[in-house]
């Protein structure tokens, strides 16, 4: 990932921040720092006016009760404020980060997180930076419990510059991995997304961090033994019931590693005074050291130095990626991301014959327009059966409801299954590597003396010289019973 800068402006997201101040950022727009703005930087800045305007007017509508038009005013303002922006970036003298304080405020009354809480009169919240500069300049999201409970979670998402650095990073090299993350997550969704939901923990948080952890993987193991879709570490999984049943290691069920993870996430935000940043930095960097660092301070900011300056580099960059994952996952269409249409409606299917899931993903093909195949996801919704094992006839397999007719119509009759079977009966010619030569003993080719010394024995003098036995060294000396002492003057072969 690369390097974050630290000293990036930044901008609070503000609890009850007034219309008055939004406003006054698009004023504030006539002006850069001293220097006259050309005439196409003022029209852009009008365009932004107009879509500080349309807030204003989406918020009156919707406190009439007209969230219809509300939202409708509201996706107007931002393809306005969008479009604006994209031009701000080729206009000589254009300030971006002004476009973008309108555009984060846009897209958290889109959210919903300060309808009912925004009024005209507030005076605006103070930031962290002011007077403060670099790391401890970074802002501080305003923590609520009901805003994260009640599964608004754009509150929470302090909008800085590691933030904006991961939303990059999402949005180009690893919008692969996030594009698979959500795939696999909406069908596994029947199972992980209710245990969430039962803990009061927003779904977008959920995404992030199986996003970031695994990419939606129920059968990963990392290097340090962290295992499943949520990668708990084998003592944290059992502190949360993720023992073994049969056998079978709990932490890949995604069920229940849902729900040890909310379990998990709502102990820690009780430690940590619902500091989400804190928490999910201790989720991945350990509970205990961040406790140690954060001590009595619950409330500081995780990007205080220190405690960000003496975290690792994979923590640094955990906590900002679960963060723009989960922002992304509410926020797609305002990032030029589109994620597919998923019917991840849950399925099953008894085997009316034997077969693997190999076999069947063999047989099921791109069935449902699944171009890379259905392998994964079937072993995500099975992580008890070896996707390579034979599962008799009358076995159940979960798949997605939409497999179920083609599975009737590929991998029960004709081809496909004699095909799949054939190839998974098919075993590469085991080739066995030549023996190694043996090595040719080594050759006395002489005799020379050696004085023995202190804790001299005949077997150790023998393994020295690597050519030699305890017998013949005992007979070139005439000793007997073996025994020789510090001083006494041996011939000894001379090996090569």
């Amino acid at each position: 990932m690369k390097s974050v800068s630290l000293s990036y402006p930044l901008f609070r997201p503000l609890r009850a921040a007034p219309l008055l101040f939004i406003l006054g950022l698009a004023a504030a727009c006539s002006s850069t720092g001293g220097s006259k703005s050309t005439a196409p930087v003022n029209a852009l800045y009008s365009q932004l006016d107009l879509a500080s305007k349309g807030y204003e007017t989406a918020l009156q509508q919707a406190r009439a009760g007209d969230d219809a038009a509300s939202q409708k005013t509201l996706t107007a303002a931002l393809d306005r404020l969008k479009e604006s922006a994209a031009h701000c970036g080729s206009t000589p003298g254009c300030d971006p980060q002004r476009f973008f304080s309108v555009f984060d405020r846009l897209l958290r009354l889109k959210d919903g997180s300060f309808l009912g809480d925004e009024t005209l009169g507030d005076e605006p919240s103070p930031t962290l930076a002011d007077g403060a500069g670099g790391v401890a300049g970074l802002p501080e999201a305003q923590r609520s419990v009901t805003l994260l409970r009640g599964q608004k979670l754009s509150e929470l998402i302090a909008m800085n510059g590691a933030v904006k650095a991961a939303l990059e990073m999402w949005l180009t090299q690893w919008r692969p991995n996030l594009i698979d993350a959500y795939v696999n997550y909406q069908y596994l969704r029947y199972q992980m997304w209710p245990q969430y939901e039962k803990a009061d923990l927003p779904e977008a948080l959920l995404f992030g961090i199986m996003a970031k952890e695994s990419g939606g993987k129920v059968n990963a193991i990392s290097r340090s033994g962290a295992a499943g879709p949520l990668q708990f570490m084998y003592a944290t999984g059992l502190r949360f019931g993720l023992g073994t049943e049969n056998g079978f290691d709990l932490r890949f069920d995604p069920a229940q590693s849902a729900r040890a993870n909310a379990a998990y996430i709502n102990e820690q935000l009780k430690i940590f005074n619902n500091n989400l940043e804190l928490v999910l930095g201790a989720y991945n960097g350990g509970e205990g050291r961040m406790r140690r660092l954060a001590g009595d301070r619950p409330d500081t900011s995780f990007y205080d130095p220190t405690i960000y300056n003496k975290l690792s580099r994979e923590t640094r960059e955990y906590v900002p990626s679960v963060l723009a994952a989960a922002w992304l996952f509410l926020h797609p269409d305002s990032y030029n991301l589109r994620f597919p249409k998923i019917d991840g409606a849950a399925g099953a299917v008894t085997l009316k014959r034997s077969a693997s899931l190999a076999e069947l993903s063999v047989c099921l093909g791109s069935a449902g327009g699944m171009e890379e195949g259905w392998f994964r996801t079937l072993r995500n919704l099975n992580p008890r059966l070896n996707p390579q094992e034979t599962q008799p006839a009358g076995a159940r397999v979960q798949l997605p409801r939409l497999l179920e007719e083609p599975y009737a119509s590929r991998c029960v009759e004709g081809p496909w299954p004699i095909l799949a079977a054939d190839l998974h009966q098919a075993v590469a010619p085991a080739v066995q590597a030549p023996p190694a030569p043996a090595r040719a003993p080594a050759r006395a080719t002489g005799t020379r003396n050696y004085k023995v010394r202190n804790g001299d024995t005949l077997i150790g003098i023998v393994h020295r010289l690597h050519c030699s036995s305890v017998r013949e060294l005992a007979e070139l000396n005439g000793l007997r019973h073996h025994r020789i002492r510090a001083g006494d003057v041996l011939k000894v072969p001379v090996c090569r």
